[in-house]
């Protein structure tokens, strides 16, 4: 008996989940997927630039950097954004003024 409990194949994953959920366990997942996204969020920049996006941006901008270099990166992002541009390097907020 106690090894037919334990096989896998004797149960459907989906309806063993479901049975063993506790009613609150949907609300605190939900209110702490709320809180992550409010924990990083960001307040958006009045300074152009590639967003934070929960830290994806800065891994994006360090990563063009180390790949294309700076002078090469910095025309890019020259182009994309204008003369006045915020990026992150080595995960700083860093300013690139240009004319």
């Amino acid at each position: 008996v106690v090894l037919e409990t334990l096989n896998p194949m004797h149960y459907n994953i989906t309806s063993l989940v479901l049975d063993k959920l506790p009613a609150a366990t949907v609300p605190i997942l939900i209110l702490m997927c709320f809180l992550f996204l409010i924990w990083n969020h960001e307040e958006t920049s009045s300074i152009p630039g590639p967003g934070y996006c929960m830290g994806i941006g800065p891994l994006i901008s360090h990563g063009r950097f180390l790949w294309m270099g700076v002078g090469n990166a910095c025309n890019y992002y020259n182009k994309t954004y204008g003369e006045f541009v915020r990026v992150w390097i080595s995960g700083e907020e860093t300013f690139i003024i240009s004319k």
